[in-house]
């Protein structure tokens, strides 16, 4: 699942540590267990297709992964911070979809990927000068991160820096890195990164400070960044969270686009769920559904998350809907 997981407030999760998840959710961090149910209606059955759509989240289950740059606070000014941000006002999750095509599906390498969407979207049009210097920007073991760390790149070498952009691997590994300056600069998520270090303050399992709503999440987010020593900018309106995707044709013959519609619609013994092995027990995916739209399901299929498996059983028709990663390069249209 490209390294990372989201099983419970967190988006680099295995690639990030036990403490780091969201997509569906450690037990219980939703604050009650997901009550069991049962699928007594028809259901919707799996409807074979080669487009996926993500169902609109209307009821806001799921917490706010926006990306937003991460920077070491002995490293951070005012000028390295709004050459981030511009990458941050310039990037929404269909962009985002777009970039993950561009290498996931069409093999271009992120850092060919980066500049051409940097090209496109003139990201380096008005950024300041800063006081220059060597910058290591550092991104995680999947290629949105690398993708990102290359948009990095180029706003900061615009603003005077010298800039290499460093694969580092998983959260546990940059996170210490970023703190101490060995790296200055990381792209993140706001409800994950809240999560991870909220976890690494308190220790155990600690309430959530995410929350669906994005201001909160990153009000918290800067509050745990003040006592780890890094500062965070603004955040984008692309989001990378968990999502619950159909076939474009499985949404045209049931009319749904949201999770309330298919709850709603599909509520019964034909629909099939599909997800990694931990989404029957995760609060932020079957028991979520469950919860807090009221859809039940015939079957769960263990698959992967947001892998190959979960996207191939939506396109061959095995599953109805699946769990997947919002800005998954196989939402796009084109």
């Amino acid at each position: 699942m490209r390294a990372r997981t989201r099983l419970a407030i967190g988006a680099i999760g295995a690639v990030a540590g036990a403490a780091l998840l969201t997509g569906c959710g450690d037990a219980g961090s939703s604050g009650t267990d997901a009550p069991a149910t049962s699928a007594s209606g028809a259901g919707c059955a799996p409807v074979a297709g080669k487009q996926l759509i993500a169902l609109q989240d209307d009821k806001k289950l799921q917490n706010s992964d926006n990306v937003i740059p991460a920077v070491n606070s002995k490293a951070a000014n005012p000028q390295l911070i709004a050459a981030l941000d511009k990458v941050s006002a310039t990037l929404d999750t269909p962009k985002l979809i777009q970039l993950n095509k561009a290498v996931n599906e069409d093999r271009k390498t992120a850092k060919v990927a980066a500049e051409e969407f940097a090209s496109a979207n003139n990201i380096t049009a008005g950024i300041a000068k800063g006081p220059g210097g060597d910058i290591v920007v550092g991104a995680a073991n999947f290629a949105e991160s690398q993708i990102l760390g290359e948009l990095y790149r180029i706003a900061l070498t615009a603003a005077g820096y010298q800039v290499k952009v460093q694969q580092i691997g998983n959260r546990e590994l940059y996170e210490p890195a970023l703190q101490k300056g060995e790296i200055q600069v990381v792209p993140e998520y706001a409800a994950t990164m809240a999560e991870f270090l909220n976890t690494k303050d308190k220790g155990g399992t600690p309430p959530p400070v995410s929350s669906p709503d994005i201001n909160t999440t990153v009000t918290a987010l800067k509050a745990q960044g003040d006592k780890a020593g890094i500062t965070f900018g603004a955040p984008a309106a692309a989001q990378d969270q968990n999502a619950f995707a159909v076939t474009q044709a499985f949404a045209d013959k049931y009319g749904v686009r949201t999770l309330s519609e298919l709850a709603a619609k599909c509520s019964g013994s034909a629909t099939v769920l599909g997800g990694p092995p931990e989404c029957e027990q995760r609060p932020f995916c079957k028991p979520g559904l469950e919860k807090t739209y009221g859809l039940s399901v015939g079957k769960f299929s263990s698959l992967d998350q947001g892998g190959p498996l979960t996207k191939s059983g939506l396109r061959d028709g095995s599953i109805s809907v699946g769990l997947i990663f919002s800005s998954d390069g196989a939402f796009a249209t084109s």
